[in-house]
């Protein structure tokens, strides 16, 4: 994917979910997977199904509730296959200059509460 294509930011985001819905097994799985994500990148706070179902299907609710859930939870598609398929897209950006060194994902996009959740200091 070029994000030069001339697409526009919104073309190259519904390419991208497309593409690792390739993965998935099963065409039936592409669209829970792309709402999943739209979802994902559009709520705020918490993410789990329901803000995810507020934001992508606000008027149908129960049924969209209900598709993500089997999406996510047992509809039997292979992470790895999607997690290769994202590596065969970041790849070649992350490394287009250099090679790679060393490479720390730290993901402290929210602020932890609570004396007992993974991560919080005193």
């Amino acid at each position: 994917m070029d994000l030069h294509d001339g697409t526009g930011t919104e073309g190259r985001f519904r390419a991208y979910p497309a593409d690792l819905a390739s993965v998935l097994g099963h065409a039936d799985r592409a669209r829970p997977f792309d709402d999943y994500c739209v979802g994902l990148l559009s709520a705020e706070g918490r993410k789990n199904v329901e803000p995810l179902v507020a934001v992508i299907a606000p008027e149908r609710t129960a049924a969209q509730h209900q598709s993500l859930l089997h999406h996510v939870a047992q509809a039997p598609w292979s992470d790895q296959a999607v997690l290769s398929r994202v590596r065969e897209h970041v790849l070649p950006s992350i490394t287009r200059d250099e090679s790679i060194q060393a490479w720390i994902v730290n993901d402290t996009s929210f602020p932890k509460k609570g004396s007992h959740s993974v991560g919080v200091a005193r």
